[in-house]
């Protein structure tokens, strides 16, 4: 039977040039660090039989070493998973002392998904009489026509799912075309004990519904006769990029930063700093995608399930695609590497995936005659975890601003319906196919260091003045400031009634007018989680309770759902954390940002989605005392 294959890697770093004689403690694990740690950690005596690397990548030096500089030696962490015993395990080596420095195991932790375990549950459903059933009985006889994926089974509290390392598995008909997620077998799904190598149950649901024959392919057979091409559009740098790269800390304009492409979270940036009066002046430490979700509000038996956590279930750095020079990225862009290992913990390559450039930002700032154009940095990759695929850009503009723009795109998970019927739950897409609402949700974790580590959050709310004395012609408003000093103070929701925005200022660095050095979140498109608060989804995915958290910094402190929300129960990450209520005023604090868009599908999006574009931005607000871009040179 054919598999779709989830795709997944388990470990990579960033290979954009020569690895220099002494890596920087940020720099990801190389080729050769990356075998050395797999020879530490089978050569240690513990290493399971069976068992593989769900994650193999830079055990980060403490913040503190790395901020002063100071020699830290290379380490490597690993989780282990061991499939005879569904035991998983956290390791780590000193790469420099060719030892391993802890392992422990992590009770009941089930880790990311792989392609492994989609192949596995491929095999025990194709040989379970009640799945052949339920093909024949909706007339397909050879089963090299059906194409399974297997999808995270969260935790509905549901018999024999307790137990072992649990996943759900739907069906698509391969014999219509290339494009399968088009051809859903609809109202089937096997619910699958991979520890056990049992099938707990097979629901065989609308047998009547057809399955779709509909041309959903993309390929340029399908998708012709094209439009006519547009006129040339050339970009060009002749001297070349205008951004360095020393020893993997990039240099543009003013800005400076780190980066690594983390199996796990995707694009991380690191010691993020903007050049000022002759100085380096921090903004962010570490900043990253801690989780994201995506719940479909199909209640029905065969969708009720599918509420993908992708980062912490499979992992978006390690599903990272190869990039492509004028069609994923502009002509002047520089393509980055990415080591990876696999299950095994052999280094393979993906080519490309990381790209960085320039492009032009548009005006800058205007008054009269005299104007300045924009240009703004990009770092970017793309990630296709499944049908959907993603895109994240930090962008760095010329006046301060850092923003992050994320592209959703590719195929929308899709049900099969009968013909005359819709239900509420999806929109009709094409003949015999809809898609069902979802949302998606991301939440980013941002370690910022505004001028230093003592930071403090304030929340910004425009309200009106009430009519009278202090409002007679009634169009007065002001801005309110709140200091959130706790972290139950600080678990916020947005509000377009006030606008709604929130500062990071350092009380001891003030600039020439007396005012905190800030920078401020200012959020794009967001929305509010329609899954009912005591739902196990929403147990599991605390973080979508608010929109904004604050924590005092904690390096083990990183997943927004817990370091292990596969079949999780709830509970952990930022719900867990912030229970505690620590203070976080004028202290080393982490923003999390969570960031939600909801999905109507509609036809304009089959069968390939359009890019949806949302994002924030960080933007400097008293960090400087006048527009940061006012030196740009003059344009023609």
């Amino acid at each position: 039977m054919p598999r779709a294959s989830l795709l997944l890697f388990v470990s990579l770093s960033v290979a954009g040039r020569a690895p220099a004689t002494e890596p920087h403690p940020l720099s990801p694990l190389t080729a050769e660090e990356i075998r050395a740690a797999v020879k530490i950690f089978r050569g240690s005596g513990r290493f399971p039989v069976a068992g593989t690397f769900s994650l193999l990548a830079l055990d980060e030096p403490p913040k503190e070493l790395v901020l002063r500089k100071a020699a830290v030696p290379r380490r490597a962490f690993a989780v282990i998973y061991d499939r005879a015993g569904s035991h998983t395990f956290e390791a780590i080596a000193n790469l420099a002392a060719s030892r391993v420095e802890s392992w422990k195991e992590i009770p009941g932790a089930q880790p990311a998904l792989t392609e492994q375990d989609s192949n596995l549950a491929a095999d025990l459903v194709s040989a379970d009489p009640r799945w052949q059933q339920a093909m024949k009985e909706r007339g397909i006889h050879d089963p090299n026509h059906v194409i399974v994926m297997a999808w995270s089974a969260g935790h509905f509290a549901l018999p024999g799912a307790g137990q072992g390392r649990i996943v759900r598995v739907v069906p698509y008909h391969g014999g219509y075309g290339e494009n399968f997620y088009g051809h859903p077998i609809e109202g089937v799904v096997g619910h699958v004990n991979l520890t056990t190598g049992k099938v707990l149950d097979v629901l065989d649901i609308d047998r009547g519904v057809p399955v779709s024959r509909g041309n959903a392919d993309l390929d340029p057979r399908a998708t012709a006769p094209f439009r006519a091409e547009p006129a040339p559009l050339a970009i060009t740098q002749p001297k070349g990029p205008g951004f360095q790269i020393d020893n993997g800390e990039v240099r543009w304009q003013k800005w400076r930063f780190r980066y690594a492409l983390d199996p796990r979270e995707g694009l991380v940036l690191y010691t993020v700093g903007y050049e000022d009066g002759g100085r380096v002046r921090s903004i962010m430490y570490r900043g990253s995608l801690s989780e994201m979700v995506v719940p479909y509000g199909d209640p029905g038996g065969a969708w009720f399930f599918r509420n993908s956590f992708d980062v912490g279930e499979l992992g978006l750095g390690a599903n990272a695609s190869p990039l492509r020079v004028g069609a994923d990225c502009p002509v002047n862009c520089t393509l980055l590497d990415a080591v990876v290992a696999d299950a095994a913990g052999a280094p393979e390559t993906i080519p490309g995936a990381v790209a960085l450039y320039e492009r032009d930002a548009g005006v800058s700032w205007k008054h009269g005659e005299d104007t300045r154009r924009a240009r703004e940095l990009v770092l970017g990759y793309l990630t296709q975890p499944g049908n959907y695929e993603y895109g994240f850009d930090w962008i760095f503009h010329q006046d301060g601003t850092l923003e992050m723009r994320v592209a959703l795109t590719g195929i929308m998970a899709l049900k099969g319906v009968a013909n005359g019927v819709h239900d509420p739950y999806s929109h009709l897409v094409a003949p015999n196919v809809a898609a069902p609402h979802h949302q998606h949700f991301f939440t980013f974790r941002l370690d910022m260091d505004v001028d230093g580590l003592s930071n403090r959050v304030i929340e910004m709310n425009s309200v009106p003045v009430p009519a009278g004395p202090r409002n007679p012609q009634g169009g007065a408003f002001l801005m309110q400031e709140t200091t959130l000093a706790t972290e139950r103070q600080a678990q916020r929701k947005l509000s377009l009634e006030s606008g709604r925005r929130w500062i990071v200022v350092n009380p001891s660095a003030v600039n020439a007018l007396g005012q905190p050095a800030g920078y401020a979140l200012l959020p794009g498109e967001n929305a509010v989680p329609f899954a009912q608060p005591e739902s196990w989804l929403r147990k599991r995915a605390g973080f979508l309770n608010a929109h904004i958290w604050v924590t005092p910094y904690s390096a083990s402190e990183r997943y927004a759902a817990g370091d292990y929300p596969n079949q999780s129960q709830g509970g952990e990450g930022l719900v867990k954390w912030t229970a505690a209520d620590r203070p976080i005023d004028n202290r080393d604090i982490v923003l999390w940002y969570t960031m939600g868009i909801t999905h109507n599908p509609r036809p304009e999006d089959w069968p390939v989605m359009p890019v949806h574009a949302a994002g924030f931005k960080l933007v400097p607000w008293g960090f400087f005392t006048r527009n940061p871009a006012l030196d740009l040179p003059p344009g023609r």
